[in-house]
C-alpha cells in the first residue's frame, strides 16, 4: 500500500491556485465569530495566499497567517502589500509551530485538516492551537463531511472539475480521478492538468477524511469543548447531507477535560 501521501506542487503554484480558488462563500462566517474588539489578536493556520487573511486585515484586525508554502506565502506579502497592509505571514509547519505568544481566535480553514494524514499530525496541529489560545479564546474549523456516495460514483472514471484563466495569462483544465483507502481513510485524488491545450502533468491532492463522530471525539481527546458544529457557512444545522462540517470550539478547563474523558 502506497502511503507516500501529498500534494502536488502544481497545485500549490500561487497563480494557479488562486485561479482555482476564487469563492468567498467561508469569509462572512468567519468574520461573524471575530471578537468585536479590533485590538485582539488573529492566527490563521494554513492561510495559503492569503484570501481569508487579507479582507480581515482591511478589517483592521491583528492578524497573523501561517503557511507551509513559500510560494503561497509570497504570494500573500504581494497581494497585501499591494493593498497597503502590514500582515506577519510565517513559513511553517502548523504540527511544530511555536510562536511563543498566545491569540483571541485561532481558525484553520478551507478543509486543510484533509492534508493531516495520520492521526498523530492531527494531535499534534490540534497541540499547537492549544498552546497558542488564550483562555476564552476561540478555535474555528471547517471540513468535509465525508460522501462515500460521490466517492464511490466519483471512482468510475475521471470527470473535468475546473476550466479558468490564471492572472499570468495561462489557459487550465483540470480533469479528476480518486480512488479511495479504506485502510487509511485516504482519498488518493489526481488531478490531470491541461494548460493551453496541452497535458501539464497528473498532481496528487490527497485528502484524508474524517468521519462525523471521529472528529467529535478526536476534538475533545484533545481538549476543545464543541460550542457550535454546523452543516455550511450560513450556520446551517449540521446533519446527514450536510457537505460540510464546520466548527466553533473552546478550551476545556482540566476539570472539564477529566470530566469529558469519563464518558
Amino acid at each position: 500500500m502506497n502511503t507516500d501521501y501529498k500534494v502536488g506542487d502544481l497545485i500549490y503554484d500561487a497563480n494557479i491556485y488562486d485561479g482555482l480558488n476564487t469563492f468567498l462563500s467561508d469569509l462572512q462566517f468567519y468574520k461573524k465569530w471575530l471578537p468585536k474588539n479590533k485590538d485582539a489578536k488573529i492566527l490563521e493556520l494554513c492561510c495559503g495566499t492569503g484570501r481569508l487573511t487579507i479582507p480581515i486585515a482591511q478589517d483592521g484586525y491583528n492578524i497573523c497567517g501561517v503557511d507551509y508554502t513559500p510560494s503561497m506565502l509570497e504570494q500573500a506579502e504581494t497581494k497585501a502589500s499591494k493593498a497597503g497592509l502590514e500582515i506577519n505571514f510565517i513559513e511553517a509547519d502548523i504540527r511544530t509551530l511555536n510562536l511563543q505568544e498566545k491569540f483571541d481566535l485561532i481558525f484553520i480553514p478551507f478543509n486543510s485538516i484533509h492534508h493531516l494524514y495520520k492521526n498523530e499530525d492531527l494531535f499534534k496541529a490540534f497541540n499547537t492551537v492549544r498552546n497558542h489560545l488564550k483562555d476564552g479564546g476561540l478555535f474555528l474549523l471547517d471540513c468535509f463531511n465525508p460522501n462515500i456516495q460521490y466517492v464511490v460514483e466519483a471512482e468510475k472514471e475521471q470527470k473535468e472539475i475546473a476550466a479558468y484563466t490564471t492572472a499570468d495569462g495561462r489557459e487550465v483544465l483540470i480533469k479528476q480521478t480518486i480512488r479511495y483507502e479504506n485502510k487509511t481513510q485516504i482519498n488518493r485524488i489526481e488531478w490531470h492538468y491541461f494548460i493551453n491545450g496541452q497535458f501539464h502533468s497528473v498532481q496528487n491532492l490527497d485528502m484524508r477524511l474524517f468521519f462525523p463522530q471521529e472528529l467529535d471525539s478526536y476534538l475533545k481527546w484533545a481538549g476543545f469543548s464543541t460550542i457550535h458544529k454546523f452543516g455550511g457557512f450560513q450556520e446551517e444545522v449540521f446533519e446527514d447531507k450536510s457537505e460540510k462540517q464546520i466548527y466553533v470550539l473552546k478550551l476545556l478547563t482540566k476539570t472539564e477535560l477529566l470530566t469529558e474523558l469519563q464518558f
